[in-house]
């Protein structure tokens, strides 16, 4: 398997090559040459595999540079009952991501109905769907490294769940120190305490004067900075960075696999999106064979992705347009993996996609409304929606009168958005982004009480906690990248 950069440079490179690169030299997102094909025959042969096994048939197709045995012992370290321990009642210590059927539901048009539920993502050590793919990681890393005796300074943004994910995962790795930029006040009590508590000495926290996108700006400028990357070993862990998409293709075909009984039936999954990256993972399962009907991009009030896939207008807002909301991971008007998808959508022509996203660098966007490329989308399965805090308020209520269960307010976008694109005998599955502990102020203004929390992390929030506060400079955080690596 080779790569290539979504911007047309960088061709012939290995899985182990990109591993620690991040961006492409060309500022582009690495996407191998072609999807690799998986026939329903082999869909079907995988079902009653273990995640640990799972994960090893999907990720040596596109790793097929680091040696079998390695590759299985990786994944076998990372998918554990011991890492994924924050199950459900009644869940097998062993199903990393069960899903939870919640019931039947009538579809819009009132023809029939279909059934519900959540495909449970977040039983890992941060409570949030990104362990699911920053556990590997960790582990690929720490292997790379290890085998070409380098080091790594991490350079990661975060709104929220990647960086508590990246940060534990990362704590005590050899040869890695990770610098994760936050937007100062914009994430939940529980979300700063997991991050800023941590006291390891390889963890650096910075709280940027903005939004997320201000962050990951900051990220992207510095990786397209390839003196100061090179010198510094600068690499990334946002979801830029391939095996952190291709971690997350995983759990599509798990969930699958656990919804149907042969690969002749097809179900949907609705995905809560912010950056792009949870579902873009889904459009790369599709892309690869595996039978979904409907790919539903859920966003909150920052609806960026929502007005593209129903207008063919792609319109990033600056950063005093986007919204602080109570579902703030998807606080995010610049989806850094959507290029990832335009890059498929336009016929894989890098020059092109390299010309338009200079184009939203420069005037903010561009437009497809009036093209039969607009039409071309359906091809690919998606379709979206949009949610708002009442909307959440109310559907936080809604699942758990109905259902007697407790979501957060992420899952909760994704339940609305995916209520409106049931299709009778298709079954529909909801990707739990967090768990409702992570936010907890609206859970109890939905609900009159505060959600459950493993007791793992009782008082967490009492922690003493260390974080850098910083303006949004791009030479300021290369000088404190500097300072403390040396």
């Amino acid at each position: 398997m080779r790569y290539i950069s979504t911007r047309g440079s960088q061709q012939n490179l290995s899985f182990l090559q990109i591993l620690l690169a991040g961006l492409a030299p060309d500022g582009g997102l690495y996407l191998p040459e072609t999807y690799p094909q998986v026939s329903q025959a082999t869909v079907d042969s995988w079902r009653g595999l273990s995640y640990a096994q799972l994960a090893f048939e999907v990720l040596s197709l596109y790793a097929d540079d680091i040696p079998a045995e390695d590759l299985r012992a990786i994944c076998e370290k990372t998918y554990t009952k011991e890492v994924y321990c924050h199950a459900r009642a009644g869940d097998q210590p062993s199903d990393i991501t069960p899903v939870h059927w919640l019931g039947e539901e009538t579809v819009v048009n009132g023809q029939g109905t279909t059934s519900i539920g959540l495909l449970s993502l977040s039983n890992g050590p941060t409570l949030a769907f990104k362990d699911m793919a920053m556990q590997l990681l960790g582990n690929l890393f720490e292997y790379a490294l290890a085998r070409e005796n380098k080091e790594l300074n991490i350079l990661g943004a975060t709104s929220g769940d990647t960086g508590s994910a990246a940060e534990y995962a990362m704590r005590g790795k050899k040869g890695i120190k990770v610098f994760m930029l936050s937007p100062k006040g914009k994430m939940s009590p529980f979300q700063c305490a997991q991050m800023y508590s941590l006291t390891d000495e390889n963890i650096f926290n910075i709280a940027i004067e903005g939004v997320f996108d201000d962050a990951q700006d900051i990220v992207k400028a510095v990786s397209n900075d390839l003196s100061f990357k090179a010198e510094h070993q600068i690499g990334t862990v946002n979801s830029i960075n391939w095996a952190r998409v291709v971690a997350q293709v995983v759990y599509y075909f798990a969930g699958y696999l656990r919804s149907t009984n042969n690969s002749s039936e097809k179900v949907s999954f609705c995905v809560p999106s912010g950056n792009f990256g949870n579902v873009c993972a889904g459009h790369i399962a599709r892309m690869m064979g595996l039978p979904i009907e409907k790919l539903i991009v859920a966003t909150n009030e920052n609806d960026v992705l929502d007005e593209f896939f129903k207008t063919g207008v792609y319109r990033a807002r600056k950063s005093a347009e986007t919204f602080h909301t109570s579902s703030p991971s998807m606080d995010i008007s610049k989806a850094s993996n959507f290029e990832r998808f335009v890059f498929d959508w336009l016929g894989r022509d890098g020059a092109q996609v390299a010309k338009l996203f200079k184009q939203v660098d420069t005037t903010g966007g561009f437009d497809y409304s009036n093209t039969e490329q607009l039409q071309a989308i359906a091809q690919y399965g998606f379709v979206s929606g949009r949610s708002t805090h009442t909307d959440r308020i109310h559907t936080i209520q809604s699942v758990a009168s109905l259902y007697d269960t407790v979501i957060d307010t992420h899952t909760a976008d994704g339940m609305k958005v995916a209520r409106e694109y049931l299709t009778a005998g298709v079954k529909m599955l909801v990707l739990e982004t967090a768990l409702p502990i992570k936010f907890a102020s609206t859970i109890e203004e939905a609900l009159g009480h505060p959600p459950s929390r493993p007791s793992a992390f009782e008082g967490i929030e009492d922690l003493p906690q260390q974080v850098t506060e910083m303006a949004p400079d791009v030479q300021v955080v290369k000088q404190f990248i500097v300072d403390h690596t040396v």
